[in-house]
């Protein structure tokens, strides 16, 4: 399915910034099919032995969770915070900005 259907699919939309999540299920996690989506978004894969290690059945994170906590964080300490009030309008700023 992958190499017959979702790969190619891919191959029609500008899949650049797109990532990858999968759950940890064995049969999702084999050497060839972690290969083969390496090779097609590299350290953009979220899996059990990807580039982004996601525990399986991981019931405190979810895709949100995940990339809005990160996302938020590079963003609000990308400039150096002097003070509190600076650390809550750069929070304020920043969630304010993100879109859907």
């Amino acid at each position: 399915m992958i190499t017959n259907f979702f790969i190619p699919e891919l191959n029609n939309h500008d899949v650049q910034e797109l990532w990858f999540q999968q759950d940890g299920a064995t049969c999702h996690t084999a050497r060839a099919t972690i290969d083969l989506l390496k090779d097609t978004f590299g350290d953009r894969l979220i899996s059990r032995f990807g580039p982004v290690n996601w525990p399986p059945r991981s019931c405190d994170l979810t895709p949100l969770d995940y990339f809005l906590r990160g996302y938020v964080k590079s963003l609000v300490y990308a400039d150096k915070l002097q003070t509190l009030d600076h650390l809550e309008d750069n929070i304020r700023r920043v969630i304010a900005d993100v879109r859907p």
